[in-house]
C-alpha cells in the first residue's frame, strides 16, 4: 500500500495573511495573564446525526490567536520569564507512508492532505506540536495557574478539570479577556468586515433579480440564492438567513424559510457572508417584493429609517451605547405616536418604569460584529452595553417596527407588516463610518436600486469569476 505512488507536490507554506495580527493578539492576551498557563481549544467536529457531521467551523478566539481553521487543535500559553511561549498542537501531515493514511477517519485518503508540522510552523508563525503529544504537555500544567476557555474541547476540559477557587473564576476572565480584545478591530480585521460585506452586498442584489416582482416565489428561493454567493466568495453564510416574507417578518429570528415571498408584501432579509477569515457581516433591508411600497408600508419603513439614521448620527467616541439607543427609540416613539399607535405620549413611554413602545420595538438597537455575529458578548457590561464606544468598535445599528398580525392596538392596515433597516458600522477617531453604505437603505435610492437590477439579464451569479 505505500509503494508505488509518485512525488506529490510541495505545500504553500507561505505565512498566512493576518499573521503579525495573530501575533500580536497573543502577547496582549500573554500580557493579561502573567505567571499564568493558558489553553484555548479550537474544538472539534460536531455530530448532525448518526455518522454525518455539520462543517467544522473553528472556535472564534483560537482563530483570532492563530489564524489556524483545522478541527481539533490547542494553543497553549506557557509561561516564560516575563511572558509567554505559543505552542500549537494539531494533526501533522499522515502521507502515504503511515498507516493512518488509509486506516484513520483522519487520514488523508478520506480528509485531504495536510501541512507537515514545519511548514504549519511556517505558514502560522507560532511553533507547532503533534496533537498526541497534548495530553503530556497538558498533565505537566499547575492547575492553580492555570485558566482554560471551556466548553469547546472535552478532552482538555477533563485533563484540566474546573476548580472552585480562584483558578475558576480565572476561566472566566480568560473568556472576558479574549472578548476584550477583540472589542477594538485593527486595520487587517476591518478589510475583512469590509470583504465579508462586499460580498453580503453581492448576495442581496443575487436575491434582488433572482426575486419574481410578479408571481409568487419560496422564501427558501431567498436563502438558496444567497447561500449559493456566501459559499462561493466566502466561506459560508455567517449565521441562519431570515427571510421572511409578509407577517413573518413580524417574528425577529425566522430562519425556517417555509413561506411564500408574494407581491404587495414585504421582504425582510436578515443575512451575512463570512469571509474567508471567518468575519462576518450582518446587514438587514426590507424590501417591497414587487418593487414598490403601499402607502402603510412606506410610512412604517419611513419611521425605521429615520430612527436608524438618528442612531447612526450620534455614534463616536465616548458616546454611551445608551445614548445611541435613546436617539433611535425616540425616533420610534414619536413615529408611532404619529401613526396614533402609541396609547401614551412618547416621552412617557420612554421612561424607564413604561416602556409601552417596545410592544412593537422588540430589541435593541444592535450589538457588536467581528469573528462572531453576536461579537464579544463576555466582555464586562461597563465596556460593552452599560459603557462608551471606542475607536476600531464595529456594531451593528438595527431599529425595527414589528405589528403582529393579532394586534388588535394596532389599524388593520398595519398589522403584519414588519421592519428592519441594518447596517455595519465602524467607530471612527472623527465619528463613525457605515461599512455597508454601499447598500441603499433611503427608501427612493433603495428602489431604484431594485429597478436597476432588475432591468438587468436574469443571471443568478453577476459580477462573479468563477475560476
Amino acid at each position: 500500500m505505500a509503494r508505488g505512488w509518485a512525488a506529490q507536490s510541495s505545500f504553500d507554506a507561505t505565512l498566512v495573511s493576518g499573521a503579525d495580527h495573530h501575533a500580536r493578539a497573543r502577547t496582549a492576551l500573554s500580557e493579561a495573564f502573567k505567571g499564568w498557563a493558558l489553553v484555548v481549544p479550537t474544538g472539534g467536529s460536531k455530530a448532525h446525526n448518526n455518522d454525518a457531521e455539520y462543517d467544522f467551523r473553528p472556535g472564534s478566539d483560537f482563530a483570532y490567536l492563530t489564524g489556524h481553521y483545522e478541527p481539533d487543535a490547542v494553543l497553549v500559553l506557557f509561561p516564560a520569564g516575563s511572558g509567554h511561549e505559543a505552542t500549537l498542537y494539531l494533526r501533522p501531515r499522515a502521507d502515504r507512508s503511515k498507516p493512518e493514511f488509509f486506516t484513520s477517519y483522519h487520514g488523508e485518503l478520506w480528509t485531504g492532505p495536510r501541512l507537515t508540522l514545519a511548514q504549519q510552523q511556517a505558514r502560522l508563525g507560532v511553533l507547532c506540536a503533534d496533537l498526541v503529544d497534548l495530553t503530556d504537555a497538558l498533565a505537566k500544567l499547575d492547575p492553580h495557574y492555570t485558566a482554560v476557555l471551556r466548553g469547546l474541547d472535552d478532552q482538555v476540559d477533563t485533563a484540566l478539570p474546573a476548580a472552585q477557587s480562584k483558578e475558576a473564576s480565572r476561566d472566566g476572565e480568560l473568556a472576558q479577556a479574549l472578548a476584550e480584545l477583540r472589542l477594538v478591530k485593527n486595520e487587517w480585521e476591518i478589510q475583512q468586515l469590509d470583504d465579508a460585506i462586499s460580498t453580503t452586498l453581492r448576495g442581496f442584489a443575487d436575491v434582488v433579480r433572482a426575486l419574481p416582482a410578479d408571481q409568487p416565489s419560496p422564501e427558501r428561493l431567498v436563502e438558496g440564492v444567497f447561500g449559493l454567493r456566501a459559499r462561493l466568495d466566502g466561506n459560508a453564510v455567517g449565521y441562519c438567513t431570515i427571510a421572511a416574507a409578509g407577517a413573518h417578518a413580524c417574528t425577529l429570528h425566522w430562519a425556517c424559510n417555509t413561506g411564500i415571498c408574494r407581491p404587495g408584501e414585504l421582504l425582510l432579509l436578515d443575512a451575512g457572508v463570512e469571509n474567508a477569515h471567518l468575519y462576518t457581516a450582518d446587514i438587514t433591508r426590507t424590501f417591497p417584493i414587487s418593487g414598490e411600497f403601499t402607502p402603510a408600508q412606506r410610512q412604517i419603513y419611513d419611521i425605521v429609517y429615520a430612527a436608524q439614521q438618528a442612531g447612526i448620527a450620534a455614534i463616536k467616541p465616548g458616546v454611551r451605547w445608551s445614548t445611541v439607543a435613546r436617539a433611535c427609540t425616540r425616533v420610534l416613539a414619536e413615529g408611532l405616536a404619529r401613526l396614533d399607535i402609541l396609547p401614551v405620549p412618547p416621552k412617557q413611554a420612554l421612561r424607564s418604569d413604561n416602556q409601552t413602545h417596545r410592544r412593537w420595538t422588540l430589541h435593541g438597537f444592535g450589538h457588536m460584529l467581528g469573528l462572531d455575529v453576536h461579537d464579544c458578548t463576555h466582555a464586562r457590561k461597563e465596556i460593552y452595553r452599560s459603557g462608551k464606544l471606542n475607536a476600531g468598535y464595529v456594531l451593528t445599528v438595527e431599529p425595527g417596527l414589528y405589528f403582529q398580525p393579532d394586534d388588535e392596538l394596532v389599524p388593520p392596515r398595519y398589522r403584519g407588516i414588519g421592519v428592519r433597516i441594518e447596517d455595519n458600522i465602524l467607530v471612527t477617531d472623527e465619528g463613525c463610518r457605515v461599512l455597508s453604505r454601499a447598500l441603499p437603505s433611503e427608501p427612493e435610492a433603495l428602489l431604484a436600486w431594485m429597478r436597476e437590477l432588475r432591468a438587468q439579464p436574469a443571471a443568478l451569479l453577476q459580477d462573479t469569476q468563477l475560476v
